[in-house]
């Protein structure tokens, strides 16, 4: 009678779901995670680009300077919402179209460097000896032409 007892006890499969879903929610919950990191970072590397951006155009205009350019990513990004201090360089080049014996224009580069913080698998990661994932450098660059001042030729 006991052996019967107990031999019906371990066909019973009640409480077999809150079991699997305890071992399979810290691994849903990780991916969910992971999901909105990844959005905010997508998000974040648009707005870098956009700053990029921002920058190179002012950096093509006459009577800007460097620190007008970084002034104007800095604004930017504040305006955006993300408020770390950026690294931003600027740089210019003469680049000849169409191969070496092309027509030379000069070009602005601008890179911008921005640190971004991981809000979930960051501290996830710390919790299990993890260290890799608490930031990540977002670089975007954009280059453009620079304008001729008004009235010069070329």
């Amino acid at each position: 009678m006991m052996r019967r007892r107990l031999w019906m006890r371990a066909r019973d499969d009640r409480g077999a779901e809150l079991i699997e879903m305890a071992i399979v929610l810290p691994i849903l919950l990780l991916v969910f995670a992971a999901i909105v990191d990844f959005g905010f970072l997508f998000q974040r590397y648009e707005v870098v680009t956009n700053a990029a951006r921002e920058g190179a155009r002012l950096a093509t205009l006459p009577n800007y300077t460097v620190a007008d350019v970084q002034a104007r990513v800095t604004d930017y990004l504040a305006a955006s919402g993300l408020t770390d201090t950026p690294t931003t360089a600027v740089s210019y080049a003469d680049v000849a179209i169409g191969g070496a014996g092309g027509p030379v224009v000069n070009m602005a580069t601008v890179v911008v460097d921005y640190p971004s913080q991981f809000l979930y698998i960051g501290p996830m990661a710390a919790l299990i000896g993890g260290t890799n994932w608490g930031t990540i450098t977002l670089r975007s660059s954009s280059v453009m032409r620079v304008e001729a001042p008004a009235g010069g030729g070329s």
